[in-house]
């Protein structure tokens, strides 16, 4: 398929689409009169990209697991890949539990603000919301975007 039909049906812009084949990521097939064909291997890599993209990961940490995923098996390469998914639980691991928290005061705070006392609540709602500040200047709720 071409990148409008390749795009549209993984929810992309082409621009998208162009940039992760500019970065290495995707490698469509290239046609004589330049077009490029997405074929089935195109759609398994941009289906793991939009998952690994979904929890957390970089593009640069894809394109890393696809390198690896390129090489042949080996002992090295396999502990590369169990170190890079092990240092990404461990940041989803502090994100959920950041989560979890914040989740909880949020939901302390609604119930002051559903009966009506925000004034009477306003030191403990903003007492909250430094504590989930807190713990984001700490680590464990930041989350990446690169």
């Amino acid at each position: 398929m071409h990148i409008k039909q390749f795009a549209a049906k993984y929810n992309l812009s082409t621009d998208t689409v162009r940039y992760y084949e500019k970065e290495g990521l995707l490698h469509p097939n290239k046609q004589d009169n330049g077009y490029r064909v997405y074929d089935v291997t195109c759609e398994h890599t941009i289906k793991f990209i939009l998952v690994l993209r979904q929890v957390g990961f970089t593009l640069q940490e894809i394109k890393q697991l696809l390198t690896l995923e390129q090489k042949p098996i080996s002992d090295s390469c396999n502990q590369e890949t169990v170190q890079l998914f092990s240092t990404k639980i461990t940041h989803i691991e502090q994100q959920l539990f950041f989560y979890q928290q914040a989740l909880q005061s949020l939901q302390l705070t609604q119930t002051l603000l559903a009966e009506g006392k925000y004034a009477e609540n306003k030191l403990i709602i903003g007492s909250l919301i430094e504590d989930m500040y807190n713990k984001l200047q700490e680590g464990s709720g930041h989350y990446e975007t690169t």
